[in-house]
C-alpha cells in the first residue's frame, strides 16, 4: 500500500496540529482554509513543509489534480460547519471526514483520557481538573479546546517515543468537536450542563444541540465513568428519554452536596473558601474537578491544596483589581444569559452590571428577578442597545449607555458608590464591538487599572 494522503480543512491550532501529526506519521498532506491563515500557523506548516492554501478551498488543488479517490481521509477543524461545499463534495465520494480530536485519539497510545464537556463552565473545569492533578503528581496534560491540540500534543509524545501508561490527558471538548467522533472513548467523561447556545449549528433545535453534547459518551464502556449534572434539566431529561446501556457508570453530581463552600463526597470534605472560584457555578464545576481527580485516584489532601491554589483563566470571574472599596471584575466570557446569570448569582454585594453585545436571540427575562434584588445600576455596552432598554428599563434602575470598554469604565465608575462590585458579564457575543470575548475583557482590564492608577495619583 503506498503513502496515505489527507486532507485538513481549517489552519487554525486544531487543524495545524491535525497536519502537524500527519506529517509526523508519514502521511501527504495538504492543508486549506477559507480564510486568512494566521502567521503563527503559517510558520509552523511552512517548518514542517506542509503545503496550504488560504482564502478559500479549491478542491483540484486539495486532490492534487487527481480524482477524489486520492484522499483516504479527510480531518476537519471543529468551526467547519458539516454543510460546507467541500466536505460535501467528499462526502459524496465517501471519504472519511473526522476531527482533530478523533485523529489524535487514533494514535495517542496507552494512556487515560478525561474528557470535559458542557455549555458554560468547560475551561474552569478543565484548568482545574488539570491543575489538581498536577498538585497531586500525576502524569498529567492538558489539550483540546484550551491551550494546545490534542494532535500537537499527541505529536510531541511522538517525537518523545513516550508510551508511558500513566499518562492522562485531560481535554475540553466542544459540541463541535463532538459531532466529528467515531471511536473516541475518554475513560472519565464529563458533561456540565446544556443551555441554549450555538443554536444557529443546529437549526435552533435544543435536541440536536443535546446530541452533539452527549456523543461524550458514545463509545464508553464498562470501566469508563460519566459525570453529569442531576439538577440540569436539559440533561436530565435528555438521558431520560434516551437511556444509554454502555456500561459506563453514570455518577450524578447534586449540588446539594455543597454547602456553605464545601464539597461534601463520602466521608471527605472539600472547603472552598478561601479559594478564587466565586460563585455557585464555580462550586459545581469544582465538584466535577474533584470527582474525577479521586477516580484517578489523586489523595484528598493534594485535592485541597489544588483547589486554593487554582487560578481561574482570564475573563471567566476574574478580579481585575480593588480600590478605592469598588471591586472590579470581568466576566467577559459570559457570552450567553446563563452564564451572565451564574456571574449574578455569584454577587455578594451591590452591582452595576456592564453588559451587552451582539444578540445571539436571547430571552433576558430569566434575569429580571436577580438584577431586580443584586444590580443598582446598569452600563449597556453595545452598538444595539434596544432589546436591553426594553427589558431592563421597567425596573427604574439607573442605565448608561457606552460604545467601548473606555467608555463602560468610566460610567461604571460614575454610577458606583464604595462597597460597590463592577460586573462584566455580558449575557451577549463580542462582535459588534470587539474582535471576540478576549479582546473586550482585554480592553476592560486595561481601562479598569488605568482609571485605577489615576485615581491613586
Amino acid at each position: 500500500m503506498g503513502k496515505q494522503h489527507i486532507v485538513i480543512l481549517g489552519a487554525g491550532e486544531s487543524g495545524t496540529g491535525a497536519a502537524l501529526l500527519a506529517r509526523q506519521l508519514g502521511f501527504e498532506v495538504r492543508v486549506s482554509d477559507a480564510g486568512e491563515i494566521r502567521p503563527e500557523y503559517r510558520k509552523r506548516l511552512d517548518e514542517a513543509g506542509i503545503p496550504y492554501e488560504s482564502g478559500g478551498h479549491t478542491l483540484p488543488w486539495l486532490l492534487g489534480h487527481r480524482s477524489v479517490d486520492w484522499v483516504q481521509r479527510v480531518v476537519k477543524s471543529p468551526g467547519i460547519p458539516q454543510d460546507t461545499p467541500v466536505l460535501k463534495a467528499f462526502r459524496a465520494h465517501n471519504v472519511p471526514i473526522i476531527g482533530e480530536i478523533e485523529f489524535a485519539a487514533r494514535f495517542v497510545g496507552p494512556c487515560r483520557i478525561v474528557a470535559i464537556t458542557g455549555t458554560n463552565g468547560k475551561t474552569t473545569t478543565t484548568t482545574l481538573t488539570h491543575h489538581l492533578m498536577r498538585t497531586a503528581g500525576l502524569n498529567v496534560y492538558l489539550a483540546g479546546n484550551v491551550g494546545n491540540s490534542f494532535a500537537e500534543l499527541v505529536c510531541q509524545h511522538l517525537r518523545e517515543g513516550n508510551r508511558d501508561r500513566s499518562r492522562i490527558f485531560v481535554l475540553e471538548v466542544s459540541s463541535f468537536q463532538l459531532e466529528d467522533i467515531e471511536r473516541f472513548k475518554p475513560n472519565i467523561a464529563a458533561l456540565l450542563n446544556i443551555t441554549p447556545d450555538h443554536l444557529d449549528r443546529y437549526g435552533y433545535d435544543m435536541e440536536r444541540y443535546a446530541a452533539a453534547k452527549f456523543r461524550i459518551r458514545k463509545n464508553q464502556r464498562t470501566r469508563d465513568a460519566f459525570l453529569y449534572n442531576a439538577a440540569d434539566a436539559v440533561t436530565v431529561d435528555y438521558m431520560t428519554r434516551h437511556p444509554y446501556w454502555s456500561g459506563a457508570a453514570a455518577i450524578a453530581l447534586h449540588p446539594h452536596d455543597i454547602t456553605d463552600g464545601q464539597i461534601h463526597i463520602g466521608r471527605s470534605v472539600f472547603n472552598l473558601n478561601g479559594s478564587r472560584l466565586l460563585g455557585p457555578h464555580n462550586a459545581m464545576n469544582a465538584y466535577f474537578a474533584v470527582r474525577m481527580a479521586l477516580l484517578m485516584k489523586a489523595p484528598p489532601n493534594k485535592i485541597q491544596e489544588g483547589l486554593l491554589t487554582y487560578t481561574p483563566p482570564a475573563h471567566r470571574m476574574e478580579q481585575v483589581a480593588q480600590a478605592n472599596g469598588i471591586t472590579w471584575i470581568n466576566d467577559s466570557k459570559a457570552t450567553n444569559v446563563e452564564a451572565a446569570q451564574y456571574a449574578l448569582q455569584a454577587m455578594k454585594t451591590p452591582t452595576i452590571w456592564i453588559m451587552g453585545g451582539t444578540d445571539k436571540g436571547n430571552d433576558y427575562t430569566p434575569l429580571l428577578p436577580l438584577a431586580r434584588e443584586k444590580v443598582r445600576a446598569f452600563v449597556f455596552l453595545g452598538a444595539d442597545n434596544s432589546k436591553l432598554l426594553q427589558t431592563f428599563q421597567p425596573l427604574g434602575k439607573p442605565i448608561e449607555e457606552a460604545r467601548s470598554a473606555k467608555q463602560a469604565v468610566a460610567a461604571a465608575a460614575r454610577l458606583s458608590q464604595p462597597g460597590d462590585t463592577v460586573l462584566l458579564s455580558p449575557a451577549c457575543a463580542s462582535f459588534d464591538l470587539f474582535k471576540n470575548y478576549e479582546d473586550r475583557g482585554n480592553q476592560f482590564r486595561q481601562a479598569v487599572l488605568t482609571l485605577v492608577q489615576k485615581t491613586a495619583q
